[in-house]
This record gives structure tokens, C-alpha cells and sequence, in this order.
């Protein structure tokens, strides 16, 4: 993947300035579909004023004016397409103003542009299987994880933690392989537990049969 995330920058509409009137923003937010949208004064970022807000507020007066009611979340040039994505998702937002090491809005990036960006990562774009697996928080080790694939011929192309409970965490892992089997006996004799379902897991397939055969006697 040859982009970075800071390609996906977008500077195309400048930030609403704090003097002008909330039928500007009323006018912005008709014509994009926007959540939220940047607000500065002095060209300094002071927070995101959101569409419930400028539908809310007489259109005769200044953003400025309700500028207690700003959203003001925001993330680094610098910072990893996660840690964006949890911004995104925290408010609940398809917009999030980008700042500098020193504070300088530079611009934003939407939604859109962010998940394209993980659709061209390995996780998504290389082919390979998904496995699900579970264990105690206690017990659980990312390097236990990494050596049980690698140890099997297989890479790891990605991890990440799809579910924590109070004592159980859940995995999703991509493995550049989409045979699996071996992989998931291995996860069971370290005591993992297997989320995902899979038709050429010979122990499920055991079971199945076992269970199978089990019926048709009980039936005769």
C-alpha cells in the first residue's frame, strides 16, 4: 500500500469562521452531509459546531455565539488510521478537524476517506482467512498468538481485539493462509477457545460425525 493516511487530508472547504452566521452553516451543512464541521477564529481551531446545533440556533446570529455548545474533539497529523477511526466513532462523527504538533489546523478527514484507507491495508486487501478465538485475560499473550500462527507456516496479517469481557478477550486475526485446520488444533491445545466456524475443522467435523452416528443408533 503505497498511501498514508495523511494522503486522505482534505482541505477542499475551508473551516467556518466564528464571526460568520449560523446561516452560513445552515447553508454548509445543506450542501454536504456532513455531521459536524470546524470552527475558527483567528485561525485558530475552536471546536466543531454541529448540524443539530445550527438547525437549532437562530440563523441570524454568529457560530461564535453558540460556541459552548462545540463538539471539540480533533486528531494529530501524526496519529495512526486507529486511533482516527476511535475518534470517529466516539462522536459520532463523519468529520474530524486535523491539527499539527503545533496546534495548526491543517484540515480534516471524513469517514469515507478513512475506511478506504483500511480497505487498502493487508488486513482486508491480502487474501487469507479469518479466525475467531477466545481465552481468559489472564492466560492471553499477543506473542503466544503470533507464534502459534507463524509456527504453523503461516503469517499473520493482522490482529486485533474484537471483544473484551470481564475476564474473557476475543481475537479476530487474519492469516495469510485460508486452510486453517492445523492452525485451529494448535489454538485448542493452548486451551483457545474457536469463535469462528469453520467446514474444515476436522475436530468439529469428529464431533459432528461422532454425533451423527450417536442419532442413528439411539433411532434404531
Amino acid at each position: 500500500m503505497n498511501n498514508t493516511l495523511i494522503d486522505f487530508l482534505n482541505i477542499e472547504i475551508k473551516p467556518l469562521k466564528s464571526k460568520e452566521s449560523i446561516a452560513d452553516a445552515q447553508d454548509l451543512f445543506a450542501d454536504y452531509n456532513y455531521t459536524h464541521f470546524p470552527v475558527t477564529e483567528e485561525n485558530v481551531y475552536i471546536g466543531c459546531i454541529s448540524k443539530e446545533d445550527a438547525e437549532i440556533y437562530p440563523s441570524h446570529k454568529t457560530i461564535g455565539d453558540c460556541r459552548y455548545e462545540f463538539d471539540r474533539f480533533y486528531v494529530r497529523s501524526e496519529m495512526i488510521w486507529l486511533d482516527v477511526l476511535e475518534e470517529f466513532a466516539k462522536n459520532e462523527a463523519n468529520i474530524v478537524p486535523v491539527l499539527n504538533a503545533q496546534n495548526k489546523y491543517v484540515g480534516y478527514y471524513e469517514l469515507d476517506d478513512v475506511i478506504k484507507f483500511f480497505h487498502e491495508t493487508p488486513f482486508l486487501r491480502e487474501e487469507g482467512g479469518i479466525l475467531v478465538i477466545r481465552k481468559e485475560i489472564s492466560n492471553f499473550s499477543m506473542s503466544q498468538v503470533s507464534q502459534i500462527v507463524e509456527s504453523n507456516n503461516a503469517k499473520l496479517l493482522g490482529l486485533f481485539i474484537s471483544k473484551s469481557e470481564a475476564n474473557y478477550v476475543e481475537l479476530t486475526l487474519k492469516i495469510s493462509q485460508s486452510s486453517l485446520n492445523e492452525i485451529i488444533q494448535t489454538f485448542r491445545r493452548y486451551e483457545y477457545e474457536i469463535i469462528s466456524e469453520h467446514q474444515e475443522d476436522s475436530y468439529l467435523k469428529n464431533l459432528k460425525d461422532r454425533s451423527d452416528y450417536l442419532d442413528k443408533y439411539m433411532n434404531i
